[in-house]
């Protein structure tokens, strides 16, 4: 049974913590590292062309100097089961349909396989569509 309390550390560093109990003691994963599984596990999918962020995210990304790969994604975590909110860009010429389940059924898989947690729903948000690059003409 999962409990979503943070140890001692986890709430100075202001991270929420997964904590799993275990025959052979507790283990604490980081809701920013299931984020960034499910990030990584969209990137891939064939017809996706970024991760959408917001504001907030893409400010805090600028100030920090460093990527942020969990930026448009969201993890809950309810009893034993994992919800994930994920904002994306679509390349132009992709069926937006089947680019989001794909999406769904990488970011699902991933998650269960890194984590062993069930996923309950993977909620895909289009925010935008990503066009090729124009060459420049002289």
């Amino acid at each position: 049974m999962n409990d979503r309390k943070g140890s001692e550390n986890a709430m100075a560093e202001g991270k929420e913590y997964i904590s799993c109990p275990d025959e052979l003691g507790t283990i604490h994963i980081s809701e920013d590292v299931l984020a960034v599984t499910a990030a990584a596990a969209a990137l891939e999918v064939e017809g996706i062309g970024g991760l959408a962020g917001n504001l907030g995210s893409d400010l805090a990304e600028l100030l920090a100097g460093r990527k942020n790969l969990g930026r448009g994604v969201r993890v809950t975590v309810a009893e034993d089961a994992v919800t994930v909110d994920i904002s994306l860009l679509v390349k132009y010429g992709s069926s937006v349909q089947e680019s989001a389940k794909a999406v769904q059924a990488a970011v699902s898989d991933a998650i269960a396989n890194a984590s062993g947690f069930t996923v309950m729903a993977v909620n895909v948000h289009v925010s935008g569509v990503v066009f090729p690059p124009q060459k420049k003409s002289r």
